[in-house]
């Protein structure tokens, strides 16, 4: 799954660490969140759309697969 959150955060000026803090995570889970190595669980993907006041799909881009 892709998502949006290093545009997103960046675009808010702050760092890995202080979105991290924020969402009581740690920043290696918000790096791994970026490089799309770890799919967050719906209550993170509720705080991070949260923070943003974004939906979930707006931040994270599901690609089904279809045969």
């Amino acid at each position: 799954m892709q998502n949006r959150l290093e545009e997103l955060r960046k675009k808010r000026g702050i760092n890995q660490e202080e979105l991290a803090a924020v969402l009581e995570v740690s920043r290696q889970t918000i790096s791994s969140l970026e490089n799309g190595r770890y799919n967050p669980s719906i209550l993170l993907a509720f705080k991070i759309a949260r923070f943003f006041d974004l939906s979930i799909e707006d931040i994270f881009i599901y690609e089904e697969d279809i045969p």
